[in-house]
This record gives C-alpha cells, sequence and structure tokens, in this order.
C-alpha cells in the first residue's frame, strides 16, 4: 500500500462514512508496517475542504451563535460546532501526515493516531446529535481550520498554528462551555459534559504532539521557539500577541508543552499557576 497515495485519497474524500471506512483499512496496515512510502509522490494543493459538497459554508461573522444550551435547537447548534471543529481536524492531522516527507516514523505515527482519535471524537458527538434530531450538516459552518491549514504549507508554520496556536484556544474554551452546560443539567447536556472532558484530556495530548514537532522543526532550523512562535502567530493572525489573554487554560497548557515563560509573555499574568 503506498502511504501517500492512499492517505491522500482518504483526505479528499467527501463522505464521512466512506472517509473513516477507508482510513480504518489504511491505519490498520500502517500500525502492521504494510505501507510503502513513494517519496516522488507530489501531494496536491488543497483548495478546497472536503466537506464542501454537503456543507453550508458562510463566512465566519455569520455562523450564528447560540448562547443557551436549554432548548434541542441551542445544544445542536453547539453540538454541530463541536463536530465541525473534529471534522476539521480530522482532515488537519491527515494532511500534516500526508503533506510533509522525510520526517521521523514517530512524526507519521503520532498524527496519524491524532486523526484516530479525532474520528472517534467525530463519531460521539454525532450520536449525541442524532438523538435530539440533527445531524453533519445541519447547520452553516465557517472555513477557518482550513484556510489555516491551506496557508501553512511549511512545517514550522503547521505546527505552530495548527496544533500549537488554535488546537491551543480550544484548551481555553473548553471549561467554559463546559461550565454553561453545568448550569443547565439535563440527560443531554451530562453527555456533553461526559463527552467534553475526554475530548480535553485527549486534546492536551494533541497539542503535545504539535508541541514536539513544532520544537523538533525549530532545533532543524536553528530558531528560537518561543520567539518563532510569536513571529509566527503575528504573521497569520496580526494583533494576536497584542491583546493579551487572561483565560488561559494554564494547567492544560502546560502539559502541552508551553513553558512558563511563554505563558506569561502570552497573557496578562505575571504568575504561572
Amino acid at each position: 500500500m503506498n502511504y501517500f497515495e492512499n492517505l491522500e485519497d482518504i483526505l479528499l474524500t467527501s463522505s464521512p462514512k466512506e472517509k473513516f471506512e477507508k482510513f480504518e483499512s489504511f491505519y490498520e496496515n500502517f500500525l502492521a508496517n504494510k505501507v510503502n512510502y513513494d517519496l516522488s509522490f507530489e501531494p496536491k494543493p488543497q483548495n478546497e475542504p472536503s466537506y464542501k459538497s454537503f456543507m453550508k459554508i458562510v463566512l465566519p461573522r455569520n455562523v450564528k451563535i447560540r448562547k443557551y444550551f436549554d432548548t434541542n435547537e441551542g445544544k445542536g447548534s453547539l453540538l454541530h460546532t463541536i463536530a465541525h471543529i473534529e471534522y476539521s481536524a480530522i482532515d488537519l492531522a491527515l494532511d500534516a501526515a500526508l503533506r510533509f516527507k522525510n520526517m521521523p516514523s514517530d512524526y507519521y505515527k503520532d498524527w496519524l493516531e491524532v486523526a484516530s482519535d479525532e474520528i472517534r471524537h467525530f463519531l460521539m458527538i454525532e450520536k449525541i446529535m442524532e438523538k435530539i434530531g440533527y445531524k453533519y450538516g445541519d447547520f452553516e459552518v465557517h472555513t477557518n481550520l482550513f484556510e489555516a491549514m491551506k496557508k501553512t504549507t511549511h512545517l514550522v508554520d503547521r505546527m505552530a498554528i495548527v496544533p500549537r496556536y488554535l488546537e491551543a484556544n480550544g484548551l481555553d474554551q473548553n471549561p467554559k462551555i463546559m461550565k454553561k452546560l453545568e448550569s443547565n443539567p439535563d440527560p443531554i447536556n451530562s453527555e456533553i459534559l461526559k463527552a467534553l472532558n475526554i475530548i480535553l484530556e485527549e486534546e492536551v495530548d494533541h497539542v503535545y504532539k504539535g508541541d514536539r514537532w513544532f520544537r523538533y522543526a525549530c532545533e532543524k532550523e536553528n530558531l528560537n521557539v518561543e520567539n518563532k512562535y510569536l513571529e509566527l502567530l503575528e504573521k497569520y493572525y496580526p494583533g494576536s500577541t497584542q491583546g493579551k489573554k487572561t483565560d488561559m487554560n494554564f494547567e492544560a497548557r502546560k502539559k502541552a508543552g508551553f513553558s512558563c515563560e511563554e505563558l506569561k509573555r502570552l497573557s496578562n499574568k505575571q504568575e504561572c499557576f
């Protein structure tokens, strides 16, 4: 089995069910060392997201934000938002495992493991969503995560922006959503809470993997990790290092590889608790 060719086919597959089935077979072969790496293979540029055919895509400012989770619509909207993040993260992990060649074997193992986790997260959220009468595709979505993937074709940039910035921001947002769910207790919200607990714990590991390979890429290019990170944040999201974040999940971010000095520079805090 050709590693790059088959992985690209999975990435470009638009049907979630078909994508997951293809990945399961591919991943089994990968874990059994039944793949070969044709380094002459050139991946196609990703110009549009794999979900374009079945999703209503709008600009980020036009995505309706429902702040209350005490109605089925509110729960459905929240679940759909989470499902879309997870689905996008599947493609991000697949692309990370596809796009960059001549990496240590642990690199490919890490990102395929992330893809496997994200598929499980998506299916977990989809199951709850279906219980209240919704499915993936029922709400509009934006392409922010896909755009970040499309723009970051250099390994240093990809590892900094996707896992270490965008996914790390999720570590900060997850506890806030959990608090809102706790203030609206009912059986479905309890299921969502349980799922979010699992996702938060496993996303820490995903960000940690990004941190590991960001540091690897910086070392290869003789770059200062903390300075390069801030430089890239400003490059892709101008002003993002100026408005200091005061609500960072320090505990999760430290587990994911961020240093105390880095966290203090990114926040308004002088201490690292």
